[in-house]
């Protein structure tokens, strides 16, 4: 972090060098979080090369409240929903072959046909009703349960107070939870999240 805050003053400077250790550093990381929403790898590469262009020329907006990553992340994360409603299209998409590792983590136990076809209406099911949340609540619960984020920086990201994100968060679930007692799955078959 003391080295990340080192680099943030020499760009401040203008030195654009250090500015393109902080985006080698971290263009991976932000090109798969943007992916996660828009399954689209070339609009990702987009996104998160635009959002270096404006966290770059905005960096003397940059307080260090919080990291330089939930920083840019919070940029690209508005400059992709940004390109989302431009583009009439409003429904986030998750990472599927993260949802399969969880699955097969959870759900599924031998490899046979019977099993495989479950797990894919499992995680059919599981899609659907997380594309279904409200998007405050499915951004809050992606954040938290699919890139890790804490709840510190999951308000900070989404620029509202701790008890929102915790409030949002226990909500989804319980919708989550609710949508999946219709069908009868126990706590541990839909214990995904």
């Amino acid at each position: 972090m003391n080295s990340e805050k080192s680099l943030i003053n020499l760009v401040k400077k203008g030195d654009k060098k250090a500015y393109n250790v902080l985006v080698l550093q971290y263009q991976d990381r932000l090109v798969y979080s943007v992916f996660k929403f828009l399954k689209d790898f070339e609009l990702s590469q987009d996104i998160a090369q635009e959002a270096f262009v404006k966290a770059f020329k905005n960096i003397d907006k940059f307080r260090g409240d919080s990291s330089f990553y939930t920083w840019i992340y919070r940029i690209a994360i508005n400059t992709a929903k940004n390109s989302l409603s431009s583009k009439a299209r409003s429904s986030e998409v998750y990472d599927d072959d993260l949802m399969d590792l969880k699955l097969s983590e959870s759900a599924v136990t031998v490899d046979n046909p019977e099993n495989i076809l479950e797990a894919d209406q499992l995680r059919t099911l599981m899609m659907d009703a997380i594309q279904n949340l409200p998007d405050d609540i499915r951004t809050t619960l992606s954040l938290r349960e699919f890139d890790g984020l804490s709840y510190e920086e999951i308000a900070n990201v989404q620029n509202c107070p701790i008890g929102t994100v915790r409030s949002r968060i226990h909500k989804g679930r319980e919708i989550l939870d609710k949508t999946f007692s219709k069908y009868n799955l126990s706590n541990l078959e839909t214990n995904l999240l």
